[in-house]
């Protein structure tokens, strides 16, 4: 709800409020947090002395000096010496700009976007209306999501006089809080390794983070929390933003000399300066701000439910994801059609339902030195074409889908023979490489349209129902001949692939579409509004996918987490882990497998079978459950616990995982809360099974006769058997659970084994079903 009062407006979802107070031409954030009965007096800022070095803002406004002032805009070199959400350099050189309010309004219909992502669903917009120096007119845009608790802002600054601004900064927001000893939590790392947590104390001075590769990055991800170092994951006052933008972008926050807090986000402002011509206006991207008292899972909440509701195209938001397996580390690019369709047979077998064709199907592509941008089929490989394999995939009974990476070119290629200009490049430099390609120049509408043609033609020609489109390299030598001012080629060529998107998807609604970069390295909701799924990281690891996904979870739901079983030792770290426990991991999101399933033991193969299996019977609760982290790896480095559950708590399934096995010690009870305190529960292991391999010459103590634990004997029959380990079942109230646990059988410690023992090695894992008692209540 949006409320304009005389001097006080009210911004509300169900749990937050957002109140801003009119202060002669400006308004003064009197509150953002928990919703509240706000009085402007009781709120408002006290300034009746002054201080010592103060520049008073206006006469009228009497001692105010904006430095002590919470402002959602503040003019630049009038005394607020805080850096601002704005900068301006007007006709005259002059960068001082006044603004004086004009108009507040609530509009109840759409407020998107033309050429940007935007949130769909808001219930309400406050458009806030200020004209500045030389003819400026800005808009504060307000958007209001009750459902999740969140709140979307931008800004669309106008020219409305007559010679050309400069915008040498524009971000989507600009929130002052007062400073109560914040920590920051930013979701950094690299390839491989994405979104870790990382926590620092807020002190006086300014935090910046962000990235510069022309992609949001996994350097550093848009996402980032602050919050006071009591609150945990289950209480505390939280507070989340977030940026609906996919290219540089800039998270700031600043603690002042006077004990209020700046937090900005929005377009990375290096290396950008936007020429606004007379009559032009500019928008920023939208971006989320959220609050919540119930600690960093009831902020995932807010975020989860935002992405869900408001991000996600319509068509897919409650879809169910199919099981896929991709060729990628089976095959790499050395595969024929006889080689895909023996994989997809195997792939059959176990239940896996859409088959992906991942990179090498076209042009001559061998290897990662040639063939991008070219969008014929490469006949040796493929001698039937794509819509022939396609249809023979499609009869085998599975989906097809394939790999593209439209936004590069490689120097090998029929296209960069015949448009060599169509890169980014400098004239007189000679283009740097990035896995052996250049990028094609989005901000060339040329460029644009050649790529919606040749995807269109692609996917109108075979039975295509899912496509991962890549993006394996940052941008570099960022130069358009189509452009004038070189400042603004970063966001332009941003708004080109926006573009591209938008034409490809609304032409092809029903494919799924799945976002990749280098893994993860383009995890935003920008992104997210095109593709309802994204490849979370390229690292498989199942210990590394504790952590990466873990992080990723705190901004954004298991809905939209790409996540995959991988061979041993993985491709990425060479550590080898259970297969159980690889499933175990990559069950919270959207799964697949990335092996080659023609070279399992059957043993294996029947593992799969059972694992693919539990997953389509717990599939909607998987993927659309209610998320929440138990135990995270960052806090405890060698233990994660997750938790999903159904909407009405009758249904839940924990992930207990660990990291490097640490023996003889006690167990801990497993607590597990947001369960029904007064509902009884049936609560049961997965049953999983280990390799014999594990035990090594420990095999011998319990066989009659001694074998070489290396020996063929035992590979052998290590390829039709695994031991079945523990099975745990217990009926318990919600209340036992939440408060105090139940204690899992005793670990394995060598010093004895039995079917009551709890194997656990390096990187172990178990899943457990907890379910509501038939029969309602009470045991």
């Amino acid at each position: 709800m949006i409320e304009i009062r005389e001097d006080l407006i009210l911004i509300e979802t169900n749990q937050t409020g957002y109140y801003l107070g009119r202060r002669g031409n400006l308004w003064e954030t009197l509150h953002y947090g928990s919703k509240i009965r706000p009085d402007r007096l009781a709120l408002m800022a006290k300034i009746d002395s002054g201080y010592g070095t103060d520049v008073v803002y206006k006469e009228e406004m009497n001692k105010d000096s904006l430095l002590h002032l919470a402002l959602d805009l503040s003019p630049l070199h009038k005394g607020d010496y805080r850096r601002t959400a704005l900068d301006v350099t007007l006709p005259n050189g002059s960068k001082v700009c006044d603004w004086d309010f004009i108009s507040a309004e609530i509009f109840e219909d759409s407020h998107s976007s033309e050429i940007l992502p935007f949130a769909h669903g808001a219930k309400q917009h406050l458009v806030m209306t200020y004209e500045g120096t030389a003819g400026i007119k800005l808009e504060l845009i307000y958007s209001i999501f009750p459902d999740s608790d969140t709140i979307a802002r931008k800004m669309i600054l106008k020219n409305g006089g007559a010679d050309t601004l400069i915008i040498n900064r524009a971000l989507s927001y600009q929130l002052d809080l007062p400073n109560t000893g914040y920590q920051l939590s930013t979701f950094s790392g690299a390839w491989a390794r994405e979104r870790h947590e990382v926590v620092c104390d807020l002190q006086v001075g300014t935090y910046a983070f962000g990235s510069r590769t022309g992609e949001s990055s996994h350097y550093c991800n848009p996402f980032f929390m602050m919050y006071p170092p009591s609150a945990t994951e289950e209480q505390g006052k939280v507070y989340g933003f977030n940026l609906l933008y996919s290219g540089n972008h800039l998270g700031q926050v600043e603690v002042g000399p006077y004990q209020k807090l700046r937090v900005m986000a929005g377009i990375q402002p290096d290396d950008f300066a936007w020429h606004l011509e007379t009559g032009q206006s500019f928008e920023t991207p939208e971006a989320l701000l959220t609050f919540s008292t119930s600690g960093k899972n009831g902020l995932s909440q807010n975020c989860h439910q935002f992405v869900k509701n408001h991000i996600i195209p319509k068509f897919w938001a409650k879809k169910e994801r199919p099981v896929l397996l991709n060729n990628w580390e089976a095959t790499y690019f050395d595969f024929n059609e006889r080689k895909l369709l023996t994989l997809a047979k195997a792939a059959k077998k176990v239940g896996i339902e859409l088959f992906v064709l991942d990179d090498g199907w076209f042009g001559q592509r061998n290897s990662d030195t040639e063939g991008l941008g070219d969008y014929h089929v490469n006949l040796k490989k493929l001698p039937s074409g794509l819509d022939g394999l396609a249809n023979k995939i499609k009869k085998l009974g599975l989906d097809f889908g394939i790999w593209v990476e439209p936004e590069m070119v490689s120097f090998k290629s029929k296209l960069y023979d015949e448009h060599p200009d169509w890169v980014l490049s400098s004239p007189e430099v000679t283009p740097s490489l990035g896995r052996n390609q250049l990028v094609l120049d989005f901000c060339r509408l040329d460029v644009q349209d050649y790529i919606i043609g040749q995807l269109d033609k692609l996917l109108s020609s075979s039975q295509i129902s899912y496509v991962k489109w890549d993006m394996n390299r940052h941008l570099s030598d960022v130069y358009s001949s189509a452009i004038v001012h070189q400042s603004e080629c970063h966001h332009r060529w941003m708004l080109g692939l926006y573009r591209v998107l938008n034409a490809v998807m609304s032409k092809h609604p029903d494919i799924l579409f799945e976002g990749c970069s280098n893994g993860g390295n383009r995890f935003d909701l920008g992104m997210l509004c095109y593709f309802p799924q994204i490849w979370t990281s390229d690292n498989t690891d199942v210990y590394e996918r504790m952590k990466i996904q873990t992080g990723t979870s705190y901004g954004y739901p298991q809905t939209v987490m790409s996540c995959h079983v991988s061979d041993v030792p993985n491709h990425q770290t060479l550590r080898s882990s259970p297969l159980d426990s690889r499933f175990d991991v990559a069950s919270f999101g959207i799964l697949g497998y990335e092996l080659d399933l023609t070279k399992l033991s059957q043993a294996d193969c029947k593992i799969l079978q059972k694992q693919i299996a539990f997953y389509k019977e717990n599939r909607h609760l998987l993927q659309f459950g209610h998320f929440y982290r138990l135990v995270s790896p960052f806090e405890k480095a060698e233990q994660c616990r997750w938790l999903v559950t159904d909407e009405q708590k009758e249904q839940a399934i924990l992930l207990d995982a660990i990291g490097r096995f640490q023996p003889n010690q006690e167990n801990l009870p497993v607590q597990v809360p947001y369960l029904n305190p007064d509902q009884v529960y049936d609560f049961q292991n997965r049953q999983e099974s280990l390799d014999i391999r594990q035990f090594g010459s420990l095999i011998n103590t319990s066989l009659p006769v001694k074998l070489n634990h290396q020996g063929l004997a035992v590979h052998i029959m290590a390829d039709y058997y695994r031991m079945a380990l523990e099975q745990e079942s217990y009926q318990v109230y919600g209340d036992l659970l939440a408060e105090a646990g139940v204690t899992l059988k005793q670990n394995f410690t060598a010093t004895g084994f039995s079917d009551q023992t709890r194997l656990m090695p390096d990187y172990g894992a178990r899943l457990y079903t907890i379910r509501a008692k038939i029969g309602g209540k009470g045991l």
